[in-house]
């Protein structure tokens, strides 16, 4: 399919700023969501370059869902003319602050609730209708 290049530019700078397209698999859709071109030349620009292997793709409950691969990467950057230093969303690691610890981390555990073990579970010793502190139930057949 013959794409203009305008519109196959504006696919693949997405794909290279954001790392992923979702594309629904509606060919008569007049406008992708996300990007300002027709939905069937994302899902046509975005089949050839998974026949290349520069996309995987995944289809889900109508969606095709692209992802950009290592190789497509380095054929966007060459394509795009970027630097090396650019790279795409799904590829920027996030560095999370250093927080600090809760507890001791030698297994030691830290002061437990007020009645110990299984205080969670309810106590009948001073309900109405509880049974007896000596009651002992046997049950011998009849």
């Amino acid at each position: 399919m013959l794409i203009p290049k305008e519109d196959r530019k504006k696919i693949h700078v997405y794909l290279f700023k954001e790392g992923v397209v979702v594309a629904k698999k509606d060919f008569d859709q007049p406008k992708h969501e996300e990007i300002d071109t027709r939905n069937l030349y994302v899902i046509k620009a975005l089949q050839s370059l998974t026949s290349k292997g520069f996309v995987k793709t995944r289809f889900s409950w109508n969606y095709y869902y692209y992802t950009l691969t290592d190789e497509g990467v380095e054929y966007l950057r060459e394509w795009l003319h970027l630097p090396q230093e650019i790279v795409p969303a799904t590829h920027i690691k996030e560095t999370r602050p250093q927080t600090q610890s809760r507890g001791p981390r030698d297994g030691a555990r830290g002061p437990r609730r007020e009645g110990g073990e299984g205080s969670y579970r309810r106590r009948f010793d001073n309900k109405e209708g509880a049974a007896p502190g000596g009651y002992k139930p046997s049950f011998k057949a009849q």
